[in-house]
């Protein structure tokens, strides 16, 4: 029984941080892209240009991601 409730916690435990660790990752490359799209957008260069543009690509999926990340953080509050 013990055995039992030990290694279901140590799975539970570890998937819980595993999320977490996700969770900041994904925040941080976000504002990573953000920043970068920024930096380039600001310049007038075409290849500045085409770098920014380059970015709204990742940064779509990682908005999405950062709702999904919010939605779960707030339901776990409210729950």
């Amino acid at each position: 029984m013990i055995t039992t409730v030990t290694t279901g916690t140590i799975t539970t435990v570890s998937t819980i941080a595993a999320m977490g660790l996700a969770a900041t990752v994904s925040v941080v490359a976000l504002i990573a892209f953000l920043t970068t799209k920024e930096l380039a957008s600001a310049s007038l260069s075409s290849s500045s240009q085409r770098t920014a543009r380059f970015f709204n690509v990742g940064i779509l999926p990682m908005v999405m991601a950062f709702v999904v990340i919010v939605a779960v953080k707030v339901v776990e509050v409210l729950g």
